[in-house]
């Protein structure tokens, strides 16, 4: 009796350390991340809820989701008209779009905010969502600037709140950070691994520094290259190019701002300025300033560090 005494002691703590596998997620902001994490959490048999402010948002979102849904079904399914149709409608049966975020978060696993990055909208979503969220249920930013804990602070869960940093497009690119703070248990953190695991994705973990890892890295790389610009050492072009066949990557710093949006950039540099202005790395550029003052934020806007054709 005292070895059975002890083994169930044993067995119910064990059982304590552990978090039932993410099934059911709500995502706040069905913009490009959060319709893009919402058809990859659906396609791996999630069941997953999209908020939004309004009706129309919502809509425009569902087609989007679609759309995109049609170009995965053509490379998976080439040959077959039912095939494609069959799995979009798996995929949308997995989804409901609404405009209740309270509502959704009720029976959330896990609730993933994907709106504007502006750090009191933020806060003021997640004070309202931990009073309606089950205790269980973690929460997660998918913020690529602010710091996490500034976000978690207006919530009584920091034991259960992390960052989930996805890439844009999320359909096609294989990463996710996951972030976490001193007090995201060890619990919480093995439920977000295994969800991005669950998407397919390779999962890299990360303390709440700026910028995480890839944008720590990536922006003051895509600064630089904007600083021998304005100092007359070389041309957008030929920095694209030098760094496309001499390091392999994929496309140069000009090419990729203008992709990312020079807005998004000014706005995480301004912030990581505003935080460590003493900081080099992240001293506010002359040329990125001016372009996003003439609203030339790249290809969103057809212009940019280059020109692009509006279709």
């Amino acid at each position: 009796m005292v070895f059975m005494a002890k083994y169930l002691v044993r067995a119910f703590s064990t059982s304590l350390g552990r978090h039932s596998p993410i099934k059911t997620v709500a995502i706040i902001g069905s913009g490009l991340m959060g319709s893009g994490i919402a058809q990859v959490a659906a396609a791996n048999g999630h069941t997953v809820t999209v908020v939004d402010q309004t009706d129309e948002i919502i809509n425009k979102a569902t087609a989007a989701i679609k759309k995109s849904l049609g170009r995965v079904v053509k490379k998976k399914f080439p040959d077959d008209p039912k095939a494609q149709q069959t799995y979009i409608s798996d995929v949308m049966s997995h989804l409901t779009l609404q405009t209740d975020a309270k509502a959704a978060v009720k029976s959330a696993d896990l609730v993933i905010e994907a709106i504007v990055e502006n750090l009191e909208i933020k806060r003021k979503l997640f004070a309202s969502l931990d009073k309606a969220a089950p205790p269980n249920t973690i929460f997660v930013s998918n913020t690529s600037s602010i710091p996490i804990r500034d976000i978690a602070t207006a919530t009584n869960r920091l034991d259960r709140f992390g960052g989930l940093h996805f890439f844009n497009p999320v359909p096609v690119m294989k990463l996710v950070e996951i972030i976490r703070l001193p007090e995201t248990t060890d619990e919480t953190f093995t439920a977000l691994e295994s969800f991005g695991k669950a998407l397919g994705k390779k999962t890299v973990q990360c303390k709440d520094t700026p910028g995480f890892i890839v944008n720590r890295l990536l922006v003051p790389y895509m600064l630089e290259a904007v600083r021998l610009v304005e100092r007359g050492d070389a041309t957008p072009q030929d920095i694209d190019v030098a760094m496309k066949l001499g390091a392999g990557y994929p496309m140069g710093p000009f090419e990729l701002l203008d992709y990312v949006g020079l807005d998004t950039t000014k706005f995480i540099v301004d912030g990581w300025h505003q935080r460590d202005p003493d900081n080099p790395l992240y001293r506010p550029s002359e040329i990125l300033n001016k372009l996003v003052a003439e609203n030339k934020l790249g290809i969103k806007t057809g212009q940019g560090f280059y020109s692009y054709n509006n279709k």
